[in-house]
């Protein structure tokens, strides 16, 4: 993950012309750039959405099942979405 941050923040700075001396994040935010671990995340996230409400391909739907959490008391994980990838 380091070296690909390093890589997207040597990237920001090629595009925007800063040195190494400005603080990133700000750079990061002005090109409207996720850090990678967010990205990787939100990437992750609009997959599930995605695959909920059926806008992927069917061979990702076949090869994901949604796995609800059922026991003898109700908890606060049991409204969890969980997926199980085959």
């Amino acid at each position: 993950m380091r070296r690909l941050q390093a890589v997207q923040n040597a990237a920001a700075r090629l595009i925007t012309g800063t040195h190494l001396r400005d603080h990133i994040t700000l750079i990061l935010r002005q090109l409207h750039w996720l850090p990678v671990r967010q990205r990787i995340e939100f990437k992750l996230a609009m997959l599930d959405f995605k695959t909920l409400h059926g806008s992927v391909p069917q061979y990702l739907v076949d090869d994901c099942q949604l796995v609800t959490v059922s026991g003898r008391r109700q908890l606060r994980s049991s409204d969890v979405n969980t997926y199980v990838i085959h």
